[in-house]
């Protein structure tokens, strides 16, 4: 068992050399002034799908929220538990983001249970969570398609969100559509004016 937590402790170790100790340490700053991200990453919860070190970011560049498939799902104020929502209404209205990226990746686990709901060994939550991805104009059993599509369906349910898209109508703050390669880590995004994923350019 603990030559399973061998790698993180030693990355731990490194994160505290880099981050922590020393006059200059980054995170000596966030404490003393606080978080302010101007982007917010919805992500999956896949291992192999971490923004953070996907972008190369320092602590306190990104507000991540991450999830099975990486979904938004629509705005719904009732008395259930959104901890998505809750997340989504923390970046926009208390942190100001300026960018919200939707990253969606290949391979997904999540977009799997979608298509094979009815074979599903354990199924308390996941299919219940993964239905609100609407997937009626997808070529079926292309996990790569579905995925792209849910990031579509992601976008206009953060639509539905009143103070996102007053944001969104004022520019006040972009939503990007972003979907990761695995086997290539490759980006590519979505574009208005093709209609296309194309890739995306540094």
């Amino acid at each position: 068992m603990q030559k399973h937590l061998k790698k993180i402790l030693t990355g731990y170790d490194a994160f505290r050399k880099k981050y922590a100790l020393g006059d200059q340490s980054i995170m000596r700053h966030l404490s003393e002034n606080g978080q302010k991200p101007k982007i917010m990453v919805v992500a999956c919860c896949d291992s192999r799908v971490d923004p953070a070190l996907i972008l190369q970011c320092d602590p306190g560049d990104l507000f991540v929220v991450r999830n099975v498939a990486n979904i938004v799902p629509p705005y719904e104020k009732d008395e259930m538990h959104h901890g998505t929502s809750a997340a989504l209404e923390f970046a926009v209205t208390f942190l100001n983001v300026k960018h919200l990226i939707l990253l969606g990746h290949s391979q997904c686990g999540g977009i799997q249970a979608l298509i094979d709901r009815d074979v599903l060994a354990q199924n308390d939550f996941v299919t219940n969570w993964v239905s609100v991805i609407k997937t009626e104009n997808c070529k079926p059993n292309n996990v790569d398609e579905y995925a792209m599509q849910a990031l579509h369906n992601s976008y206009e349910n953060c639509l539905t969100f009143p103070w996102i898209k007053e944001k969104v109508d004022k520019d006040e703050m972009r939503i990007h559509l972003w979907f990761f390669d695995i086997k290539t880590g490759q980006i590519v995004t979505y574009s208005r004016e093709e209609k296309a994923y194309v890739p995306l350019d540094s």
